[in-house]
């Protein structure tokens, strides 16, 4: 078996200990205030030896917010939480980006600041979509997501300086970077979205609108930290969050992908939504992207180590981001090197919860 999953790797100047990447994941255990807490910390810091690790997503703004207990990265209390998070990674040997995130119309008026509604594209409220919030009787569940309001131009500004500043903060908390969520139905993925995004001004209709906001706003944040220290990540063919089938989705990701080659971006985040249950990504598409995007890629969705040495030396990966079995397994590189026993995630302390499910899982002991 090739062994370049397990050696070095340089992102752009930040060099890896592996092309191992722990994918965001959303685990709902910040404290009130959506601050970043020491448990947290723990749990970022036991799964270090991945090359990199990518946060799970944190809202740039009170009004990003989709999810109960979601940390931000807005105030000060949560740039101190973060700067513990990223201090005890690096202490640790690790390296560790900031997703920074905007649900867009995923989202509910609990969530919202003053019961406010949800912000999107347009006014369309997605059928059989929801988030995790305040439900009728007061109690925290998934509930439908409420009727969004379309995004002015002024509101599109107000957004793209609020990952901008959300950039700066992860720089200043200590991280190594940020990845701009536009992935997974969220809001860049709804502008980018031909079925989703139906304005008619200057991020709406064509390709080349649809993909202005996140362009805009990737260059902005570039010029702020880095456009080497800023990745992007997408979910082509993503249905995830009620997002419908797009018969311009190649060709949208294949102008966004020769986009974000000509920036030369930290690197492309592509997240295969099949381990969802959702349709996968069209064969032949990634062969294109590559093409297109010569930076360094990373691939995520249902990768084992072996699947993870394929895409490798076919060219088509340079990293492979692993989710769920990180959560269960914070030793999962020396455990896909050395092919021990992984251990069985419990999906009932996936969101929410204390150290259960979260701090406690063992590091394999060799006999």
């Amino acid at each position: 078996m090739s062994r370049k999953l397990f050696e070095p790797y340089t992102l752009k100047s930040l060099p890896l200990r592996n092309r191992i990447v722990m994918a965001p994941m959303t685990r709902c255990r910040c404290a009130e205030g959506d601050i970043p807490t020491p448990l947290m910390a723990e749990y970022y810091a036991q799964r270090a030896s991945a090359g990199l690790i990518i946060s799970e997503g944190t809202p740039v703004s009170p009004k990003a917010r989709g999810y109960l207990w979601t940390p931000g990265i807005y105030s000060e209390p949560q740039l101190a939480g973060w700067r513990a998070v990223a201090d005890a990674v690096h202490s640790a040997g690790g390296r560790l980006f900031a997703q920074i995130w905007h649900v867009g119309r995923v989202s509910h008026n609990s969530l919202q600041p003053d019961g406010e509604a949800p912000e999107g594209p347009t006014d369309e409220q997605p059928q059989d979509a929801g988030c995790f919030a305040i439900d009728a009787d007061g109690n925290p569940g998934n509930v439908p997501v409420s009727r969004p309001r379309a995004l002015d131009l002024d509101g599109i500004a107000r957004v793209r300086e609020q990952f901008v500043q959300a950039a700066r903060n992860a720089i200043e908390a200590g991280m190594d970077g940020v990845e701009i969520h536009a992935a997974n139905g969220y809001l860049f993925d709804q502008f980018l979205n031909a079925k989703v995004n139906t304005r008619d001004d200057a991020y709406g209709g064509s390709v080349e609108n649809r993909c202005r906001f996140l362009l805009e706003t990737l260059d902005q944040a570039g010029a702020a930290i880095g456009l080497e220290r800023t990745g992007v990540r997408i979910s082509p063919n993503g249905r995830f969050n009620a997002m419908p089938e797009d018969p311009e989705m190649e060709a949208t990701f294949l102008y966004l992908a020769a986009e974000l080659d000509r920036r030369g971006i930290a690197y492309l985040h592509i997240n295969d939504q099949a381990t969802f249950g959702m349709p996968a990504i069209p064969d032949g598409l990634i062969p294109k992207i590559r093409a297109a995007f010569h930076g360094p890629i990373i691939l995520c969705g249902g990768y084992d180590a072996d699947r993870a040495h394929g895409a490798i030396g076919e060219g088509f990966a340079d990293l492979v981001a692993f989710g769920v079995p990180f959560i269960a397994n914070p030793d999962l590189p020396a455990r896909l090197e050395h092919r021990w026993p992984l251990n069985e995630p419990d999906r009932d302390t996936f969101y929410g919860g204390d150290e259960k499910g979260y701090t406690d899982y063992p590091f394999y002991q060799p006999e």
